[in-house]
């Protein structure tokens, strides 16, 4: 398998490239792998270390643009300092996944879905204030979804890849959240409540700590129910908040 490259941000945004909106992530899971991605060795992925992967490598291929158009045309220059900051911060992320891809010989995406596509849009077509607003939303909300994500991976994988990679993205995604809401944009009362996993053998941290099992069956199944449910319910929190704006 020849390796992945990094992707590098973008400095202009072909209206081809960018549709009409989180991987909710419904439209990213479309692009995820399968149950399992295969790894050297004949080992495989477990279908929570393959969600953090591609999660992340989702995370950057979008917010990278993203914070690209905040530092051009944020109307605070808080904003257009944040937005360059997640830009370069994203293509180092975006580098370090591309590696643990590499790796493990496993597969990832290479272009937003199709949602956030059309978040790169709707910030395209906003200016002043209201792009700064919708900016801070949408990247506030995703880094909340990715979040928990990255912490119940690494509380639990067997993967030293993946684990290392759960510790650099958790301390990017924390900082990211730390930058987002240090403009005073952020509505808290509109976020969305948490998604604590479920007792038992119910939850998305259940399910991670599947990695000692094989990557197949019901763990899997309940990681993407848990991922769409958490990410379907920051979609509404998301066009609630902006509605208002």
């Amino acid at each position: 398998m020849a390796p992945l490259r990094s992707a590098r941000r973008r400095q202009g945004h072909r209206s081809s490239r960018l549709a009409a909106l989180l991987v909710t992530i419904a439209a990213g899971l479309g692009v995820l792998p399968g149950v399992a991605v295969a790894a050297p060795g004949g080992q495989q992925l477990n279908a929570a270390d393959a969600a953090l992967l591609n999660g992340v490598r989702l995370a950057g291929l979008w917010e990278m643009p993203a914070g690209q158009l905040a530092a051009d045309k944020g109307q605070s220059a808080k904003v257009r300092e944040i937005g360059a900051g997640i830009a370069t911060e994203h293509e180092e992320l975006d580098r370090l996944t591309v590696e643990a891809a590499n790796k493990l010989g496993a597969s990832i995406p290479s272009d937003p879905t199709a949602e956030q596509k059309g978040w790169l849009t709707e910030m395209q077509n906003a200016s002043g204030a209201r792009f700064d607003q919708i900016f801070v939303t949408r990247l506030r909300v995703a880094h909340g979804k990715i979040f928990p994500v990255i912490g119940a991976v690494r509380a639990s994988t067997r993967d030293p890849v993946i684990r290392k990679l759960a510790d650099d993205a958790n301390r990017f995604v924390l900082h990211h959240m730390q930058m987002l809401e240090s403009t005073g944009l952020v509505r808290w009362p509109e976020l969305p409540p948490a998604a604590l996993p479920a007792p038992g053998d119910d939850g998305l941290l259940a399910a991670a700590s599947a990695n000692s099992g094989p990557p197949i069956g019901v763990s899997s199944t309940v990681v993407w129910l848990v991922f769409l449910a958490a990410l379907g319910t920051g979609g509404v929190a998301t066009y609630r908040i902006l509605r208002r704006t």
